[in-house]
């Protein structure tokens, strides 16, 4: 824009100082011509003077006119410094005032002789070899003193000196003036280019950054011309466009906010086989990050070959898909994929859209319930089965035999009291599970609490032989439900009673410890045995349902396989957490740790 400014500027400056020029130019010639005119009338009218004056002698012979008009050419000369030449009609000269006329060519060639010789008067400028200057010159042709015919020619010369010099001080101050004008006319045209400029320079300035999506900048009124109205109707654009940007903005945001809290990881790959789409939850299942994803090919994905396959026969025959695979990394999981074919780009190519859902927990829980069912049918069948084929037996005869009728009766009696335990730990965790019995929390007093655990089970523990041990803090106390906390304690005691040989030990500790992050206080309950121990593999999975690692002697000892589940759901509700550490043969360990406060 500087350069078409300064291009307007040049042009400004070039028409005035052509006009001002042509008009000097112009008005120089005039003055000179008008001038040079009003001289040479003015020289004519003193010859006709000096002829008046000075008649040419026609009386006189050659020689005394010769020397009578050098004479009077030389007294003009010193009265009114002209040069004063008279010339016979054939071109002699007969008197000058300036040189000897003996010395002088004849002057029949000169123009201003000519033209007197041919119309009675003549004038001519020409440089002077003899004056070295330019001069005029204005003849006329006179008759003698008799005034019958013509004798002769009259010439008077003038210096053009005066005439030039005051032209030289005419153009000096032409040029000087058109000078001042051109800087003058430069700034006004740079003023006048720079207000017709400058709106263009600022629509052109905001043109570019709206081009590069600022679409705040706003172009200052230009007033009420052609270019305000251009200045309104981009400001207008820009607003429009803004407004619009925004919109899409808010809409963008929405839409990476559904995508980035999905549950769902969504992937969206292009028809050349690019990532252009990569969701939170696509990280964490897929185990990489949007930065190494997007803009990259799907073939590069190398921990998941399947998925690649399944993506590439996909891309080559567009369907929809839906399949189940495992993927092992960041971690094994069960994922359940939808691949759409989907129309990218305007030449109706077939990109790909995936669905992806880990369904690890669903189908783990699917498995647990039909355990679950399966578990339940097996253990409910077990003790009616036993009821029922005693029961038959002592239909059949057995009464008769008192001894043997009461002990198939004390059978009945086993087994129908272990069905009802049963059913009540069945319903017992399902309500625990559908949260139906709300917790009451309260200040227990832990070390009395634990004492009166103990009480309770001292007899159980006594039939073994088994030292039950009680240790906690004292003035310790713990906010939580009291009854759902013995279920717990109850649980755990009398796991470690049935699980210790005769003799063993069973040691419950009580203390107060600090979180992992140091904010909040915890109470440890520890419950620790002596007896035989749950191998490693087991461990992990002793808290589900039904889940026994001695089969056997769990049905021998009457538990039902509900306990550590019961105890893991109600530890749950109470903000805490349960872990096991354990030895074959040496022993386990539960530790249980609970808020001091519930929230």
């Amino acid at each position: 824009m500087t350069k078409f400014r300064l291009k307007l500027t040049m042009l400004f400056v070039l028409l005035i100082g052509s006009s001002v020029l042509a008009a000097g130019l112009l008005m120089g010639n005039s003055y000179q011509k008008n001038h040079q005119a009003a001289l040479r009338d003015h020289m004519i009218r003193e010859l006709h003077v000096l002829n008046a004056a000075v008649p040419w002698p026609d009386k006189l012979n050659e020689a005394e006119a010769s020397e009578y008009l050098q004479q009077q050419a030389q007294r003009f000369k010193e009265i009114a410094e002209m040069r004063i030449t008279y010339i016979r009609l054939d071109g002699t000269v007969i008197g000058d005032s300036d040189h000897d006329p003996l010395t002088m060519n004849r002057h029949l060639d000169r123009e201003e002789v000519r033209e007197a010789l041919a119309s009675g008067t003549g004038s001519s400028v020409r440089y002077s070899d003899t004056l070295k200057e330019r001069m005029m010159y204005v003849a006329i042709k006179v008759s003698g003193t008799e005034g019958e015919s013509d004798s002769g020619i009259v010439r008077l010369a003038m210096s053009l000196g005066d005439i030039e010099r005051s032209l030289d001080r005419m153009w000096l101050a032409l040029i000087s003036a058109l000078l001042l004008l051109f800087i003058v006319a430069g700034a006004v045209s740079y003023r006048v280019a720079l207000g017709v400029t400058r709106p263009l320079e600022r629509m052109t300035s905001a043109a570019k950054r709206m081009a590069d999506m600022d679409y705040a900048t706003r172009v200052p009124d230009g007033g009420k011309d052609e270019v305000g109205e251009l200045a309104k109707a981009l400001n207008a654009m820009a607003a429009s466009l803004q407004h619009q940007l925004d919109e899409i903005r808010s809409n963008g945001d929405r839409l990476q906010s559904v995508l980035d809290n999905m549950t769902s990881g969504v992937v969206m790959i292009a028809p050349d086989g690019k990532i252009t789409l990569y969701n939170r939850e696509a990280e964490q299942l897929l185990g990489s990050s949007v930065r190494e994803r997007v803009g990259r090919s799907v073939t590069e994905i190398r921990q998941h070959f399947e998925l690649i396959n399944l993506i590439r026969e996909v891309l080559e025959q567009p369907a929809y898909v839906r399949e189940e695979l495992t993927v092992y990394y960041p971690e094994e999981r069960l994922l359940e994929i939808h691949i759409v074919p989907m129309t990218m780009g305007g030449d109706d190519e077939q990109g790909l859209l995936l669905v992806l859902q880990d369904v690890t927990a669903i189908r783990r829980l699917e498995r647990m319930r039909s355990e679950f069912v399966a578990n339940v049918s097996h253990e409910l069948k077990t003790p009616v089965a036993a009821v029922k084929g005693f029961a038959e037996t002592l239909l059949a005869g057995a009464m008769n035999d008192e001894e043997t009728a009461r002990s198939f009766l004390t059978i009945i009696q086993d087994e129908s009291d272990r069905l009802n335990r049963l059913i009540g730990d069945i319903l017992e965790l399902s309500k625990i599970e559908s949260r139906r019995s709300p917790l009451q929390f309260s200040p227990i007093d832990l070390p009395a609490f634990l004492g009166r655990m103990a009480e309770l089970l001292s007899p159980e523990a006594g039939k073994k032989s088994i030292e039950l041990n009680v240790q906690a803090e004292e003035g310790l106390f713990l906010e939580a439900d009291e009854d759902r906390l013995g279920q717990i304690l109850m649980n755990l005691l009398q796991n470690g009673i049935n699980y210790t040989p005769e003799g063993g030990k069973v040691k419950v500790t009580a203390e107060v410890v600090e979180s992992g992050d140091g904010e909040e206080e915890l109470v440890r309950i520890t419950v620790a045995d002596t007896g035989i121990g749950i191998p490693k593999k087991d461990v992990p999975r002793i808290f589900e349902r039904f889940y026994r690692v001695d089969k056997a002697r769990s049905r021998s000892s009457g538990g039902t396989g509900l306990g550590l589940s019961i105890v893991k759901h109600l530890t749950e509700l109470h903000r805490g957490t349960i872990r096991v550490e354990s030895e074959i043969g040496a022993g386990s360990k539960f530790i249980l740790e609970l808020p001091l406060l519930q929230p």
